[in-house]
Parts: structure tokens; sequence; C-alpha cells
């Protein structure tokens, strides 16, 4: 290989390293993003002169029908749909490294051909893995875990089989070496179909991150067996980063990846006293309505008796008696932290979200979001549906940033999330949230649920906020209405 072409490719390297770490700040964001970019194009043009291949003109029809393909996602995709549309990127990209190594596998040397199996296992397990994952997001698969009849025995012996043919390959030659690389396609496929069934939604973070992961191995690999540096070099910098983002994620939902990939997180959760069905919390909010309105009822008769007793001069009381209504608090609220969730998302209520911050902060109150890691279905997906609304990024706030300022604040406004503030994960043993560092929502005097229902999250643990005795304010329905109509009774 020339030393100018590695020479090149380390540069190049240097120059996406350098993007990715202009991206984890604002205002360098999208400069980080059309550096690395641009420092892939140089790479694909330094890939084409390195490789002599310049004049082969299929190559540019290929080029030309891949950036019309791409420019007509742009302009389609919603930002809801961006983790459905991240996963199938991901699959693309192990669908491509599969592809490398499958024209890859009768070439010389043992060290090729097992690194060409290889990146055909590795890229056949994030494609399958990845259409299936796009598939729940966009909810034409079931977002429960399917689990089949001795589901983890078969995830295991395919797995065993998919290694067994990739290395029968090294040694294989012939009809043997076709026999290995069709084992190892098939296998690593029924692998990954098996494996991202019975991932629930609640553990769809992870599992899109560890995917982006396996793409970014599985494009180093095919660059070891065709011997392309800079192709080795991106794809283990998108494979440590996806790893690493994968490790995070498991933090923070107190997963284990080792648990997740061999369906140890679903379990059957135990059933929490908090609240028994859906009719039962019915029932409750009833009651509590109507304890509010004999309370006002009260208050009210007690005031007539005092007017009655002479105490003319008194200031009037029935104010005092009225039961206060999430308006109300917001109204005199100072200190405000928004809590947005996935159910924003499918409500489409960001904009709507930054028009009650905007009222608000035209009060005189301070107005912050606070962002669990996993609180949509990618890692950063409130952050980018927020940015959508021109939400100022410097008031988002991670979790460890905010989560003891919850309890001094005056007012919380939940929109549409429920596991990332489930206490239960705190104390319920045995559900698959135990042990989940959650928002301390629960601490706040005065909470505002602008959830579409009570029904408990994709973890299926009932969250025990929404019958709290008081300080809380169920404000269920469509999450963009809700909040129209909290935005009008703000006085």
């Amino acid at each position: 290989m020339p030393a100018l072409q590695i020479l090149i490719s380390a540069l190049l390297a240097v120059l996406v390293l350098a993007g990715i770490s202009m991206m984890s700040k604002v205002r360098t964001a999208v400069a980080g993003n059309l550096l690395s970019a641009l420092a892939m194009l140089c790479g694909i043009v330094a890939t084409l002169l390195f490789a002599g291949v310049v004049s082969v003109w299929t190559i540019y029809v290929s080029i030309l029908i891949g950036a019309l393909a791409g420019s007509l996602l742009a302009a389609r995709v919603k930002m809801i749909q961006m983790p459905q549309t991240v996963a199938l990127f991901n699959g693309l990209g192990g669908g491509a490294s599969a592809l490398v190594g499958l024209l890859s596998t009768h070439g010389e040397g043992a060290f090729v051909r097992f690194t060409a199996l290889l990146a055909v296992a590795v890229g056949m397990v994030t494609l399958v893995g990845s259409l299936i994952a796009a598939g729940k997001l966009h909810r034409v698969l079931p977002q429960k875990p399917v689990v089949w009849k001795r589901h983890a025995l078969c995830t295991l012996l395919f797995l065993v089989l998919t290694l067994g043919f990739v290395v029968a390959g090294i040694f294989a030659a012939g009809t043997g070496l076709t026999v290995c690389v069709v084992g190892t396609f098939l296998f690593a496929s029924l692998f990954g179909l098996w494996f991202s069934l019975r991932v629930g939604g609640a553990d769809m973070p992870i599992t899109i991150s560890l995917l982006n992961s396996l793409s970014g191995v599985a494009g180093a690999i095919a660059g070891m067996a065709i011997g392309d540096v800079f192709l080795v070099a991106v794809g283990g910098i998108v494979g440590a980063s996806g790893l690493l983002l994968t490790q995070i994620m498991c933090r923070a939902m107190n997963r284990k990846l080792r648990s997740i990939l061999t369906g140890g997180t679903m379990k059957p959760s135990t059933p929490t006293p908090v609240i028994e069905n859906e009719e039962l919390v019915q029932r409750i909010m009833d009651l509590e309505k109507r304890i509010k309105a004999l309370e006002a009822m009260v208050a009210d008769l007690e005031a007539r008796v005092k007017v009655l007793d002479g105490q003319l001069n008194a200031a009037p009381a029935a104010p005092a008696g009225e039961a206060p209504t999430a308006a109300a608090v917001l109204s005199r609220a100072k200190d405000v932290i928004i809590v947005p969730g996935y159910g924003m998302a499918l409500a489409q209520a960001q904009h709507q979200v930054r028009q009650l911050a905007d009222k608000l902060e035209s009060r005189g109150a301070r107005v912050r979001y606070a962002i669990h890691p996993v609180a949509g279905r990618m890692p950063g997906h409130m952050n980018v549906l927020l940015a959508e609304a021109d939400v100022d990024y410097e008031k988002l706030y991670e979790m460890d940033a905010i989560n003891d300022d919850f309890k001094n604040t005056d007012a919380v406004v939940v929109i549409g999330a429920n596991d990332v503030l489930n206490p239960a994960a705190r104390n319920a043993e045995g559900t698959p949230i135990y042990g989940m560092p959650v928002l301390n929502v629960d601490e706040a005097p005065e909470v505002i649920v602008c959830n579409y229902d009570l029904k408990p999250g994709y973890a299926g643990v009932e969250n025990p906020i929404y019958t709290r005795d008081k300080g809380v304010y169920l404000e269920l329905g469509d999450a963009k209405e809700t909040l129209l109509r909290l935005i009008s009774e703000i006085a």
C-alpha cells in the first residue's frame, strides 16, 4: 500500500474525529457535521484514485442514484421518524459491508477469507437487526418483545453456527468455502432476526446504539478484507463511538448489555401494588375531583357563615376555597421544569411546548428542560425535536445536571413521558425499570402531567405519581390540544 495513501487516510480520519468532537458543542455542531461529511467525500475520491477505478462509469451512476435517494429521504422524513431512519441507515451500512465481504471471500490468504466471512456475519446481523428495529419503531411490527419457543436456545445456536462457519472458512476451498459463505450468510441473518425480535420498545435506544456500533465494526472488518486503511479507520471510529454510546445508554437504563443480548431484561415484571388497573385509576381521579368540589363547597359555606355572623369586613374567602388548576399553578410559577418524552414526539407537540415556555418566560418565569438519556426511541431524540422548534440548546439539561433541582422548583410539566420519571424504579424489584436512574419529578411540589392517558409506558410498570394525593394535575389527551388549552388559560 502506498505511503501516500496511508498518510491521506490518516489525515482524513483525524478530520472525521475533529468533526465528531465539534458536534458535541451547539455552536460548532453544524460545522462539525459538514467537516466529517467533507472528509468522507475526500475519502471516497481518494479510494477511487488509489484503486485505479476512476474511469469505471457505473460507479458514478450508482453514486448519483444513492445521492438522489438520500435527498428524497432527507426531504420527506419527519423528525419523529428519525429513529427508524437511523436504524435503516445502520442496516444499509451493514448490508454494504456484507456485500463487500461476499465479493472478497475467494481472495488469497486465510486472513482475507476470515475477515471477509466475518464482515458477512456482522453485516448481516446489522442489516436484519436494523430492519426489525426500524419496523418496531415504525409500528409495522409489534413493539413488545416477541419470544418464540426455545428462543434463547435458538439464538445461541445460530450464533455458534455463524462463528463455526466463519472459522471453518479459513481452511476451506472450492465447494467447501461456498458452503461456509452460505452458512455464514444464513445463520447470521437468523441470529439477527431472533436477537432483535425479542427486544422491546423500552430497550430500543440501546439496540439502536449497538446496531450503530456493529455497522462500524462491519465496515472496519470489510476494510481489512480489501486492504483499505481509510475504511478500517472510519469503521473503527463509528464502532468505538457506537459502543461508548451503548455503554452510556446501558448505565442510563440500569441495563447490562449481556442481559439484553440474552433476553434477560424481558422477564415478566411482578405487579406493583401502586395501581391495580386502569378502572381503579379512573375511580381515584373521579373521587379526587369530588373531594376537591366538596372542599370548595365547605369553604364557601364557611365564608357565608362568617358573613352572617357579622364579619362583613373580612377579605373574600371564596377564592381560597376554589380548587387549584394546572393553569393557575403555572400562572404563579417562577421556576418551571419541562420534561419531554416520546409522547411529545408522537403528538408532534414540540412547537406547542416552545409556545408554553415562551408564555411562561414572558411572565418572568425561568424555564428549563430536563432530558433523560432515553426519553425518545434513540439517543438525542428529544434534543433534535426541541431544536426543530428553535428551543435554545442551553436550556436543555441532562438528568444528572438537573435532578437535584426538582424539589426546589415551583412546577414541573410532563409531556408524554412515563418510564423516565417513574419513581417505582427505586423500589419495584423484579420490574424491567428497577434500578434505572429516573428524573426526580416526584420530588416537585406541583406536577402537571400532559400525557395521552394513564397507561404504563413500554416497561409496563404503573406510575405512582398519577395517584399522588395532592400537587398533581392530570391533563390527559392529545398533547397539542392540552398545551394549547393551558397556554390560553394562563392569566
